[in-house]
C-alpha cells in the first residue's frame, strides 16, 4: 500500500481526485492511503437529513456518495483515506469496516486512550471522564452514548469491490463547529479530540500511528 501525504487541502479536490482514482484503476493497480487535513467543511453523505443541520454559518455544506449523515472536518483532524481492492483483499465491506475501526483502536493506545464501538453507531468512541479506563464498556440502552464523546468518524464508499472515502480521526481541533450539527445524525451526540482528553501529539505523529495501523490491516 502506498502513502501520499496531501498535507492542508480543501475537500473538494481531494473528492474529485479519489472518483478518478477509483474510475481509473485496474485489477493491477496498487492500492494507496491518503492522509489529509482538511480546510473546514461539514461533508453529507447518500442519506444525509437537513435537518441534521443545524447552523452551518459561513462552513461550506458540501453532498458526498459515502454512507452516513453529516460530519465535520477542519485543521487539526486526520483524515484517512484508503483506497483499497476488497476483492484482491478477500474480504467484504464489514470485515472492511470492521478492520479500519481496529486500527483506530490501536491507533489510540498508542497514548493509552481506550476507544470503544457502539452497536449501530459505526466510528470510534470514548469514555470521557475515564479515556483510559478499560473496563469493559455497558452501554445503557436508554441512551448508548452516555459519558461517551465520539473521537472518530467512518464513512465509506464501495464502487466495483474499491473503496474510497474513510475515516477521520480527531487530534486537536476547534470543536465548536461539532456544535452546528448533529453529528453523524445523532443529537446531542459530544465530539471529542486526543487534545480534551489530555493527550497533546503533533498532527504528523497522529497520522503516521494511523496510517501503519491502517497499512498492517489493509495490505
Amino acid at each position: 500500500m502506498r502513502i501520499v501525504s496531501l498535507g492542508l487541502v480543501d475537500h473538494a479536490p481531494v473528492d474529485s481526485a479519489m472518483r478518478a482514482f477509483t474510475a481509473a484503476r485496474t485489477p493491477q493497480t496498487e492500492d494507496e492511503l491518503w492522509l489529509v487535513e482538511h480546510a473546514a467543511v461539514y461533508t453529507q453523505g447518500l442519506a444525509g437529513r437537513e435537518s441534521h443541520v443545524l447552523a452551518p454559518g459561513s462552513i461550506p455544506v458540501v453532498r458526498t456518495d459515502r454512507g452516513g449523515q453529516v460530519t465535520y472536518h477542519g485543521p487539526g483532524q486526520v483524515v484517512a483515506y484508503p483506497l483499497v481492492d476488497l476483492r484482491r483483499l478477500g474480504i467484504y465491506v464489514k470485515e472492511y469496516v470492521h478492520r479500519i475501526e481496529e486500527a483506530v483502536i490501536d491507533t489510540l493506545w498508542t497514548w493509552g486512550v481506550v476507544g470503544h464501538r457502539v452497536r449501530t453507531a459505526p466510528g470510534i468512541y470514548v469514555r470521557v471522564d475515564a479515556p483510559f479506563d478499560h473496563a469493559v464498556l455497558h452501554p445503557d440502552p436508554a441512551d448508548p452514548f452516555r459519558g461517551l464523546g465520539k473521537i472518530a468518524a467512518l464513512g465509506v464508499k464501495v464502487s466495483n469491490h474499491r473503496t474510497y472515502h474513510g475515516v477521520a480521526l480527531n487530534v486537536a481541533m476547534d470543536l465548536e463547529p461539532f456544535s452546528r450539527i448533529d453529528p453523524c445524525g445523532y443529537p446531542d451526540l459530544r465530539t471529542v479530540d486526543l487534545r480534551v482528553l489530555g493527550v497533546e501529539v503533533p498532527w504528523d505523529e497522529a497520522a503516521g500511528q494511523l496510517a501503519a495501523q491502517l497499512q498492517r490491516r489493509l495490505s
